[in-house]
């Protein structure tokens, strides 16, 4: 039920795919994916955990790659145009 909650608020699932240097071998790139309900285009929750990673972290971040949902909305009524009967 949360994220529906959030969903009606403007949040959208956003994933992250993080490429990072390993720490003991920084010539090698390792991917990391990360979920979570966020607001866009600034997403607040998406910065917060990538300076949590740059400050207590040792991987180096190599890239960031986002992409996210649309936000939920209500459903649209169209009236038909043609009404057909078949027999």
């Amino acid at each position: 039920m949360r994220s529906i909650s959030l969903q009606l608020k403007g949040y959208r699932l956003i994933t992250a795919e993080i490429l990072y240097h390993l720490p003991d071998y920084p010539k090698l790139l390792q991917a990391y994916i990360w979920q979570a309900f966020d607001l866009a285009p600034r997403y607040p929750a998406l910065h917060q955990f990538l300076d949590f990673w740059s400050h207590n972290l040792d991987g180096k971040l190599y890239s960031v790659r986002v992409a996210h949902a649309e936000p939920m909305a209500l459903p649209r009524l169209r009236h038909a145009a043609v009404s057909l009967a078949i027999h």
